[in-house]
């Protein structure tokens, strides 16, 4: 189940890089204009959510009988930067009936430019650490930049050009559905793996208008639109690589809220569904 962990460790990825922020009326980093990008700045927000998760279908032949979990996401506004905090819990049966429990608790630091993020993150499985990873990223204007690693062992790995960070991934990627694009490819570093940027591939589904949202009211005005986000090591995807390392599909709203989400770990699929929103106060 080694491989089970590191996924689940990925994941911070894809909640980190999905912002998941409530509609606030308070001012929040905006992303730098794109060709072809929305004419009005796509605009990010404090806040606290909470995700169930459950298994949503279990491949034939696999190991996995049951998924279950949750996730508390935090992000603050930070003045300069955003400030976050994942915690993540799964637990997976096995068709023996064996469970194994795994976590992951994950804090970063991003600039609001898009240009610097400090990271840290604890990985558990079985209720003992797995493994601990930590440093700092700088990107250049381009895009390319360097991740320097404090743990698990100290060292330097260069990033390529056009590297973005979680929350600007999060911008561009709904700046680039309301342009009507229906493909972002992108070098991604979030600081859950030791080995530099992932590719990543989203493909977006196109743009709904704002629809009825008897849970979340302040959903209800916006539009959303539908993406599927194809994550590989690095040169992988260039080099002809049929099968990602993940894959996430979920729904974005303007604002940045993913209400459904849908993690393909392989062998197994997990559904994430939004249960709480609180919104937290301005940080300057």
């Amino acid at each position: 189940m080694g491989r089970l962990t590191r996924r689940v460790a990925l994941l911070a990825l894809v909640f980190s890089a999905a912002g998941l922020a409530p509609l606030m009326a308070q001012q929040a980093p905006t992303a730098p204009a794109q060709p072809g990008a929305a004419a009005q700045p796509i605009t990010l927000a404090a806040h606290r959510a909470a995700y169930t998760l459950t298994l949503q279908r279990a491949r034939d032949g696999g190991e996995v009988a049951d998924a279950q979990g949750a996730m508390l996401f935090e992000a603050a506004d930070a003045c300069e930067g955003w400030a976050t905090h994942q915690r993540l819990t799964l637990t997976v049966t096995t068709r023996s009936g064996e469970t194994v429990d795994t976590s992951s608790d994950y804090s970063t630091y991003e600039a609001k430019d898009g240009r610097s993020l400090r990271f840290s993150m604890v990985q558990s499985a079985q209720g003992a650490v797995s493994q601990r990873i930590s440093g700092e990223a700088e990107l250049k204007p381009d895009g390319s930049g360097v991740v320097r690693y404090v743990e698990p062992e100290a060292k330097e790995i260069p990033l390529p050009a056009g590297t973005l960070l979680p929350m600007m991934h999060t911008m561009r990627a709904i700046a680039a559905a309301e342009a009507g694009k229906r493909l972002m490819v992108a070098p991604l570093f979030d600081g859950t793996g030791d080995e530099g940027a992932q590719d990543s591939t989203t493909v977006i589904a196109g743009q709904d208008d704002a629809q009825p949202n008897a849970g979340f009211p302040a959903l209800a005005t916006l539009p959303s639109a539908r993406f599927r986000i194809a994550f590989f090591e690095r040169g992988a995807s260039q080099n002809g690589a049929s099968s990602p390392d993940y894959e996430v599909g979920l729904r974005y709203f303007r604002n940045g809220v993913a209400d459904e989400l849908s993690m393909d770990f392989g062998s197994f699929i997990v559904d994430g569904k939004l249960q709480k929103l609180e919104l937290l106060p301005k940080g300057c």
